[in-house]
């Protein structure tokens, strides 16, 4: 959500002394501490769910507590219910905090005093999604990531099983799209499914939020995980993520590589990666394993299969040795990515135009996937890099119709519809997302 959040100022009430919040969210750049949820009626009466580096703390009157989990994976999404009752005789009965389904049990036992009046019952509170507010100072701890189906409810306190359930098949803990609830005066339900007003609230209230900043919808969703860069991947790459990790500024000083968070061992992907700002010798590709030196560029191993395309020459690396492959390219190209699984075949394109005569339809003038001893069996993963100690800014576009901010101009889609491109997507080939994996490999 980069600056960005929303905002709305509350009214009476139904009942003070109740409430329920739930939301499916994302990380993008871990550590730090961001604001995910936050009513603000005066700094004695606030409430705020933020990550406190990787683990997450609820602030609830000055208290409530916080869980020593860590949250580090960016391609997961989670799920919070927070439920407080303060008419509870029972202390810890008056406020419970789920994660995917399951009561954390480790958040201390500062809870809310009995009859406890909760922010949202205060006079005109605040209301902030992806930001807060203190001394009457709106903060600029914006949320990094992504968001979806946001609740609140204004006078009860409900479970988790209200708001998602456990798929029969896969054991996954997945949303509940309509769930039957009373939302009260002050309670709402942020879809986000509008890109024009992303502050709709779509519980019938009409309690509808103001939008701060510029705001990305991500089809990317709990029911469906996209593709993404892996800022855990950061070890030697000294990489910048940002804009849900789908933004990457290579470091100046060193010479490697880094991975995407979803990687397949067969089927057909496609995904684009737009130069915003090039260096002498910008590398786009593919990798087997994560990047094991700060001096090795993406296709420089011949120990591991490894492919890229470079930016400064037009060859193709992998093994230790380049080829000649395609056209140079700089600033503001856009390259597109097929990667054929099935057949053990890459290729590229710049603007459009399959390098090296290539046809990933017909799997003509293809790179072919091998090492230097056999064929590989393990998994592939974007991979984006520099081999020349140059900064390069890369935008990626894994399918949810974007780089950046900026909507790709003419939304092609893959044969199954799943994904939004700025380039035709060669006929079998899909977004690199969980159902396009299911669907390819477990037919």
């Amino acid at each position: 959500m980069a600056s960005t959040y929303l905002t709305r100022t509350g009214g009476t009430a139904t009942d003070g002394k109740k409430f329920t919040y739930s939301a499916w969210f994302k990380r993008g750049n871990l550590g730090g501490g961001k604001e995910l949820f936050c009513i603000y009626a005066d700094n004695t009466n606030r409430l705020f769910v933020r990550n406190n580096g990787d683990t997450f703390e609820l602030v609830l009157l000055g208290g409530f507590g916080s869980t020593t989990r860590q949250f580090r994976d960016p391609s997961a999404w989670y799920h919070f219910v927070i439920a407080c009752d303060s008419t509870q005789a029972t202390a810890s009965d008056r406020g419970k905090w789920y994660l995917n389904g399951v009561e954390l049990t480790d958040i201390g036992s500062n809870f809310p005093s009995l009859n406890t009046t909760f922010p949202h019952g205060q006079s005109t509170p605040n209301f902030y999604i992806g930001n807060g507010e203190y001394n009457n100072t709106v903060y600029t701890q914006y949320w990094d990531g992504s968001m979806a189906h946001v609740h609140f409810i204004d006078g009860t306190a409900y479970g988790p099983d209200t708001f998602g359930e456990t798929d029969a098949t896969t054991g996954i803990w997945k949303p509940i799209t309509a769930p039957s609830v009373t939302y009260g005066n002050n309670g709402f339900f942020l879809k986000f499914e509008n890109s024009g007003a992303f502050g709709t609230d779509s519980s019938g209230n009409g309690n509808n939020f103001t939008v701060n900043g510029t705001m990305t919808q991500n089809i990317d969703t709990p029911s469906n995980v996209f593709a993404t860069m892996n800022p855990l991947d950061n070890f030697y790459f000294g990489a910048t993520f940002s804009n849900g990790n789908l933004k990457v500024v290579t470091s100046a000083s060193i010479e490697t590589f880094g991975t995407g968070t979803i990687g397949a061992s067969s089927g057909k992907y496609y995904w684009e990666v737009k130069v915003t700002s090039a260096s002498a010798y910008t590398n786009i590709g593919i990798a087997s394993e994560l990047s094991d030196s700060a001096s090795n560029f993406l296709g420089e191993k011949a120990s591991t299969p490894n492919y890229m395309y470079d930016s400064g020459t037009g060859n193709s690396y992998t093994n230790g040795s380049g080829t000649s492959y395609g056209d140079t390219y700089t600033t503001n190209d856009i390259i597109g990515v097929a990667l054929d699984l099935d057949n053990n075949r890459l290729f590229f394109s710049k603007n459009g135009t399959w390098q090296n005569s290539g046809d990933p339809t017909t799997s003509t003038g293809a790179i072919t996937i091998t090492d230097s001893t056999s064929t590989p069996t393990g998994s592939y993963f974007p991979a984006v890099g520099d081999r020349h100690n140059d900064s390069a800014t890369l935008e990626l576009n894994f399918g949810n119709g974007y780089f950046g901010t900026t909507a790709v101009s003419s939304a092609q889609n893959p044969d199954d519809g799943i994904g939004i491109f700025e380039y035709d997507v060669p006929t079998g080939y899909k977004a690199l997302c969980t159902k396009s994996i299911n669907a390819q490999e477990y037919d």
